[in-house]
């Protein structure tokens, strides 16, 4: 043991001295068994701590080299937490004695201790051994999870669940060997499959090409935009004995370029073929391509455009494209937000090919189609509707240009959670008056998932439920001929059931809704505010729905759905 000679504790002008024993760094030896070494001994806070702020601690250090003593004193000061450093000052330190080698206490304690391997010296300088925290991810909303935890702490889905064997008609709290088969449906045999699709009147398109359209390098996880969304989807749509089984498969083909120039430049077109070259590229921080991705994405548009053709020609009464990479972000010029080609824009293009004179597109993606509104921002002859929370572009006032003011309409939330009845109601008061009054000839949904319960980057409610309520009402437009496109959603079990109840909204027709109600009731309700219009304003050019009511009727339902007023200052 070694002796500490002195330390002087001073505290509010009171001086204590104590002497106290402490163990040798070397592991409690005495002083004669390493007589060439350096013995430095630190003074410890006697009392655990010290009351008061501002007291200050004097410590002799006693030390010996090769036969010399001295003491060094040292100014430590302590705050109310404890001795907060050593003071560095060389006017705050002294030396009674000098040490013959002129090393300094770190220079003895560094060069002159050698602690053997089974010495505790983690009270001195940290373990530099890193813990390895091992995670996985969720198959469903790829949120990261520590190994001991069974089911995700976000979602709740199982680390082992079936959702891409069973769709979402797999338990998200068992692994997917404990599937009750017995619970599932039942999908058709081929042949019964082969016998239902030639007479079916709905057509989907898929290919599994587009799968392969994946990042290459993963960040800090999983990209939301992954092949795993089409094959929940798809063995949702297996399951339920929808796809194959009652769905016409329409054969893929990729786009051909001068289909695509009707919508996009040549530098958006030249931007995603060179990436056919590339082993990873990026577009932007978020939107990833691979060597496939170009084939995939002319795929996706390639499908998009046969459908609408097929839809508008009789072919076919509907359509539903279970495509990927989304589109309603990418522009004229720009690849952007997961979105390569315009798969929406093209299928309206492909629509006015086959003779359609008007195209309605409503987009209720949680996210805005700023893509869509730059192709078709300057055209009367395709309306776009959009439902989604504002996050820069589409605010209402965002309405056309050149000439086609009021044939853009957008409907801003101005918070995340909204509902079914949100949108509902935004169908009911905005979209439906507006769409009959444009009487379109084909009506293209840019259906995205994302404002579905448990998505994480929608953060809204709509329920499966909802969507099928939305699709019902958009259904009777057109004389039927409709086309819903797969846009975003990005939690597997949200998006394949809500993807689900959408396309079962074309088999059975008993299921009713209220719109002849809404027909009766908003169509001529509008025309007849619309006869209380001056002429002068008849004068305008701009449509009647745009004309009609618009800074009353507007002005109540984005106020009281939005609660942001100053989005509806039209005057």
């Amino acid at each position: 043991m070694i002796l500490v000679k002195k330390c002087v504790i001073s505290s509010e002008g009171n001086e204590v001295t104590e002497a106290s024993k402490m163990s040798n760094l070397s592991g409690g030896k005495n002083e004669t068994d390493l007589p060439n070494q350096s013995e430095v001994v630190l003074c410890q806070d006697l009392n655990g701590r010290l009351e008061g702020v501002g007291s200050a601690v004097v410590c002799d250090y006693t030390f010996h080299n090769d036969g010399q003593s001295g003491e060094v004193s040292q100014l430590c000061t302590r705050d109310s937490d404890g001795i907060s450093g050593l003071n560095a000052d060389p006017a705050a330190i002294t030396k009674s004695a000098k040490c013959e080698s002129g090393m300094t206490l770190e220079d003895m304690y560094n060069a002159r201790y050698n602690f053997d391997e089974d010495d505790d010296d983690s009270d001195w300088e940290p373990s530099e051994k890193q813990i390895e925290v091992r995670k996985w991810f969720c198959v469903n909303c790829t949120m990261v999870n520590v190994e001991d935890v069974g089911n995700c702490e976000v979602c709740g889905e199982h680390r082992e669940s079936g959702i891409l064997r069973h769709g979402f008609f797999a338990s998200p709290y068992l692994p997917a060997e404990d599937v009750n088969q017995d619970e599932l449906p039942v999908t058709e045999n081929s042949e019964d499959c082969r016998r239902s699709s030639l007479s079916s009147s709905t057509a989907v398109g898929f290919d599994e090409r587009m799968l392969l359209h994946t990042e290459v390098v993963m960040k800090s996880h999983p990209h939301p935009e992954r092949p795993d969304r089409l094959r929940a989807i798809a063995a949702s749509l297996a399951r339920a004995g929808i796809f194959p089984g009652k769905c016409y498969s329409i054969p893929a083909r990729e786009i051909t370029r001068e289909e695509l120039q009707m919508v996009h430049s040549v530098e958006n077109i030249e931007a995603v073929d060179i990436t056919k070259r590339m082993l990873a590229s990026y577009f932007t921080p978020d939107t990833y391509a691979n060597e496939h991705s170009a084939c995939a994405a002319r795929l996706a548009a390639g499908l998009c455009a046969d459908l609408a053709s097929a839809i508008y020609s009789g072919r076919v009464k509907n359509g539903f494209a279970l495509v990927r990479p989304p589109g309603h972000h990418a522009g004229v010029k720009q690849a952007m937000g997961f979105c390569l080609h315009n798969n929406a824009a093209i299928a309206a293009s492909a629509a006015e090919a086959a003779g359609a004179k008007k195209v309605l597109i409503v987009d209720w993606d949680v996210h805005h189609g700023n893509g869509t509104q730059e192709i078709f921002e300057r055209s009367k002859s395709v309306l776009y509707i959009s439902l989604h929370r504002h996050e820069g572009t589409g605010a209402a006032d965002e309405v056309g240009s050149m000439g086609a003011e009021g044939y853009c309409v957008n409907i801003p939330w101005s918070r995340g959670g909204v509902s079914d009845n949100d949108y509902i109601l935004a169908f009911e008061q905005v979209v439906l008056p507006i769409a009959l009054d444009f009487n379109p000839d084909f009506t293209i949904i840019s259906a995205g998932f994302d404002a579905a319960r448990g998505d994480p980057l929608g953060c809204c409610d709509v329920t499966p439920a909802g969507y099928a309520s939305m699709t019902q009402m958009l259904s009777v437009l057109s004389g039927g001929k409709l086309l819903v496109i797969l846009e975003g959603g990005y939690n597997l079990r949200s998006i394949s059931s809500s993807a689900t109840a959408v396309i079962k909204m074309n088999f059975w027709p008993t299921l009713e809704t209220n719109f002849t109600k809404l027909h009766s009731k908003w169509g001529s309700y509008a025309f007849l505010d619309a006869r209380k219009q001056s002429r002068k304003r008849r004068r305008t050019g701009l449509p009647i729905w745009w004309r009609w009511g618009r800074k009353r009727w507007l002005y109540r339902i984005l106020a009281k759905q939005l609660r942001a007023k100053s989005y509806c200052n039209y005057s």
